[in-house]
């Protein structure tokens, strides 16, 4: 059977125990992967220390070069990256080859961004005892970073970590989910073929768990970064000290339809955000709150496009929804809907289970307090909920404990901006789903999704520490 090492200093190691690793789709075994023991992550980051003083030394353009060239290897290699995406995540192929060019556009703007780190010039002599000096700063890496991502966008997400953080000048051990290691091993190979020398990234694959400690309190870490969910993030919160710390959690995004929307226009793309890639995302439309006018037309068209999805194969090119990443996931989400239902709500579409995949499921009449409503369900399950006035609406999408992305459809730019002023989120989306993102713009979350901002420019930021420095011009 293919064992998968694990990659420290730019080699291969054998790690004492492995695990299996099969596909969420059909329980086929697709490799044994090695688990990292603390010894094994004390080494990683000792080397990341050792080669961080090489990368923080390197020349932007030739950090830029080494991002530019990932671009480019991994676009040559699109189709065998996708379905490894595909065969370890269960995510359909016409949705891996997507992540892939997101993937390529991820690391183009790193590429960009390891150009821009700019400083600024500070006017001294605008406090008194300044005259005669000149300020300005600089923006410095801050050495090992520890990137521990989750398995929904195993290319995509690790580039959101790894390219800010090589554009900085800093150095990574990244811990991937214990689903999806093939998609780390994979870039750690490309990043190696684009010149990253060797040490800079470290692949640590095994139990979160048993070696969350070791990653998160070594004293040489100065950065945690962290996707998934927000009861890991506190603990990751509370063990990380003082060093920085960026937590994107998790969402139970919400979207509001105004009744001046055509809505033949916009079902389609209402679907999409709710069932892409089996809601398994974390900006995945969960809550629709529909103006009471054009609710039951909205419910009948949504239903009637969503019967149109076909679930199966990952590998099947017309499949639009596949396995959910594990079976205690699928039976959690059909636990919540049973509850729902019990509690009062009904089911317009789906519902239920079929072997390794949860059918796209319509909820009406979910109360606020439901599971479904009020938790991230991180699955293909949507409530759609009437109605009258728009302050209600916006405030039950802010009746949450979690604030990523959300929306609203409107043609009244008035009705727009006072939502976006009135919405407790990181992000408003205004006549689009909560689940649209682009890899260049800031993204987070406030409350319990989390803080800290993703997009390039800005994950660079937060990879920095910025120094100033004043110089006398007279004595």
């Amino acid at each position: 059977m293919n064992t998968k090492n694990l990659f420290i200093n730019g080699k291969l190691k054998a790690a004492k125990r492995t695990y299996t690793l099969r596909s969420p789709y059909n329980d086929e075994v697709l490799a044994d992967i090695s688990m990292a023991d603390e010894a094994d992550v004390k080494e990683a980051i000792e080397g990341a220390q050792s080669a961080y003083q090489t990368m923080k030394e390197m020349p932007s353009y030739q950090r830029s070069d080494i991002l530019t060239n990932v671009a480019l290897i991994l676009k040559e290699r699109k189709e065998e990256a996708a379905r490894l995406i595909a065969l370890e995540a269960g995510k359909p192929i016409r949705t891996a080859r997507g992540e892939i060019d997101r993937t390529v556009a991820t690391y183009q703007f790193a590429a960009e961004e390891a150009k821009r780190i700019y400083g600024e010039t500070i006017p001294m002599d605008a406090a008194p005892g300044g005259e005669n000096r000149i300020g300005f700063t600089w923006r410095e890496p801050l050495g090992v970073v520890v990137a521990i991502s989750p398995f929904n966008f195993p290319f995509n997400l690790v580039a959101h970590k790894l390219g800010p953080a090589f554009a900085a000048g800093n150095t990574v051990v990244l811990k991937p989910a214990e689903q999806t290691p093939l998609s780390a091993y994979f870039i750690a190979e490309v990043f190696q073929q684009a010149g990253l020398p060797d040490g800079a990234l470290q692949v640590i694959t095994g139990s979160g768990k048993e070696l969350s400690d070791v990653l998160i309190t070594d004293p040489r870490v100065q950065k945690v970064t962290f996707t998934g969910s927000a009861a890991v993030g506190k603990i990751i919160k509370e063990k990380a000290g003082l060093r920085k710390v960026t937590l994107e959690l998790g969402s139970n995004s919400g979207l509001i339809v105004e009744p001046d929307i055509p809505i033949d226009k916009i079902i389609p793309r209402c679907v999409e955000g709710a069932f892409a890639f089996a809601g398994q995302v974390c900006i995945s439309l969960q809550r629709i709150y529909v103006h009471e006018a054009i609710y039951d037309e909205f419910s009948k068209r949504f239903i009637e496009q969503a019967k149109t999805l076909k679930t199966g194969d990952p590998l099947d090119e017309t499949t639009d929804i596949s396995a959910m990443i594990s079976s205690r996931e699928i039976e959690r989400i059909e636990s919540w809907v049973n509850e729902a239902v019990q509690q009062g709500a009904k089911v317009g579409l789906g519902g239920s289970r079929n072997e390794s995949i949860f059918e796209p499921t319509v909820l009406l009449d979910v109360k606020e307090d439901m599971s479904v409503s009020c938790q991230e369900t991180f699955a293909p399950v949507v409530s759609i909920v009437p109605y009258k006035e728009l302050d209600d609406a916006i405030d039950m999408v802010n009746n949450s404990v979690y604030g990523l992305n959300v929306a609203i459809y409107t043609q009244n730019i008035m009705n727009a901006m006072h939502a976006a002023r009135k919405f407790h989120s990181g992000g408003v989306i205004i006549n689009d789903i909560p689940t649209f993102r682009l890899d260049h713009m800031p993204y987070g979350g406030v409350k319990e999704s989390g803080y800290g901002r993703e997009g390039i420019k800005y994950a660079v930021e937060e990879m920095t520490e910025l120094k100033f420095v004043t110089i006398k011009t007279t004595f």
